[in-house]
């Protein structure tokens, strides 16, 4: 069975094409910088690469030009549209409706749309890409696997507010969480590697990139995680403030003489990692600033590592142990400077690093030492492969 799998951003289309009896990535790419004058396409199969700027005019044409070179006699894989055998697409949020990934039909798409409120920057262009869709690939079923739906085992008293009881009851407000497909990735993989049972683990796992958010995952399930009804909760991210007192916001609209979505976009798109140096949102480039002595840099690599240790022991404390902990995405994978922040001084909680292990970016690898009580694991996460397998199951029944 091969299956397309597609993630529709509000500025990009990324892809892969798996072939899904040996789990294979026929080909991939993306369609980047939606919106602007010039639009850039890469495509990779196991033969070809290319990269090139182009004219794309928005997401149904970006849909073409990725099904035309996927058919493209000299680079393509696949024949025709029909060897395409499903679609499965990344959908942001999924609110209470969908605790489980779903086959699309119309309902299914006027309830992602209904929940654009809780996820306006995500659910419209996830909803575009499955409309094009369907009219390109108009006899091939589509799946939606949704980022909400792994968090859906949290317990009330883990996804309440507390606020009046009504606005759960009228709006919905409560914790959704998300990057549930790679937490639920991260999370198995990480039970297969210790060689126990998956209900017999108690995992945290550490989605750490520009968006950054992190789960506690006891028995196989999602019993809490640090993003909220909206992604902005939890972690000090890139550009994301993370937790705060709710009353800033009041605090700002007046003394800053701001709209409530003018502080909104600030807490957005210009705190966390950027906000507090004044440098970037990259990690990298802060870590190169706080080794040249820059102390702002230095703070606010301070504040992130401390935020993160500051839920391992939370979430511990909640599960009643912890066996193992699992960083992955761009910074969990590839920062053994980060890592080895966030778990210095938790020889309290049983946590030896091993260094030179720790020096591993972007592969699969055990971090901790022999002589940890707590398993520490570097797992490149895989949410692609999540939604090719979610896809093909719904499918095949």
């Amino acid at each position: 069975m091969k299956i397309l799998v597609l993630n529709s951003g509000s500025s990009s289309i990324k892809f892969q094409l798996f072939d899904m009896a040996e789990e294979n990535v026929l080909a991939k790419g993306q369609v980047s910088r939606i919106g602007n004058e010039e639009q850039k396409f890469s495509y990779e199969t196991e033969a070809n690469e290319i990269d090139k700027t182009d004219q794309i005019d928005g997401h149904g044409a970006g849909l073409e030009v990725i099904k035309e070179y996927l058919m493209d006699d000299e680079v393509g894989v696949i024949e025709n549209a029909e060897d395409i055998d499903a679609v499965g697409h990344r959908v942001v949020h999924g609110g209470e409706k969908y605790s489980e990934s779903t086959i699309i039909d119309r309902e299914v798409e006027e309830k992602i749309d209904q929940l654009s409120d809780l996820a306006p920057l995500h659910n419209p262009p996830n909803l575009k890409g499955i409309k094009v869709c369907r009219e390109l690939f108009s006899n091939t079923p589509q799946v939606a696997v949704f980022d909400t739906s792994f968090h859906q085992t949290l317990p009330r008293k883990a996804y309440l507010y507390g606020l009046p009881y009504e606005y759960y009851e009228k709006y919905g407000i409560r914790r959704y969480g998300f990057h549930g497909t790679s937490h639920k990735y991260v999370s198995r993989r990480a039970a297969q590697l210790m060689d126990k049972p998956l209900t017999e683990v108690n995992i945290i796992t550490c989605h750490l990139g520009n968006g950054a958010s992190m789960a506690a995952v006891k028995g196989g399930k999602s019993v809490e995680t640090s993003m909220g009804l909206t992604p902005l909760e939890g972690l000090i991210m890139g550009t994301r403030s993370g937790d705060l007192d709710p009353s800033i916001v009041p605090f700002l609209v007046e003394r800053e003489s701001l709209t409530a979505k003018e502080v909104e976009d600030i807490l957005n798109k210009k705190s966390g990692l950027l906000g507090v140096s004044g440098i970037s949102n990259d990690y990298r480039e802060i870590r190169r600033a706080a080794r040249d002595g820059n102390e702002r840099a230095q703070t606010a690599l301070d504040m992130f590592y401390h935020r993160i240790k500051k839920y391992i022991g939370a979430y511990t404390a909640v599960m009643g142990s912890v066996d193992a902990v699992v960083f992955t995405a761009g910074c969990g994978e590839n920062e053994g400077a980060a890592r080895a922040g966030i778990l210095s001084s938790m020889s309290y909680l049983g946590i030896e690093l091993d260094p030179e292990a720790n020096k591993v970016k972007s592969e699969e690898k055990l971090i901790s030492s022999g002589d940890s009580a707590v398993q520490v694991y570097v797992i490149p996460t895989n949410e692609e492969l999540v939604i090719a397998r979610e896809t093909e199951e719904l499918v095949k029944n």
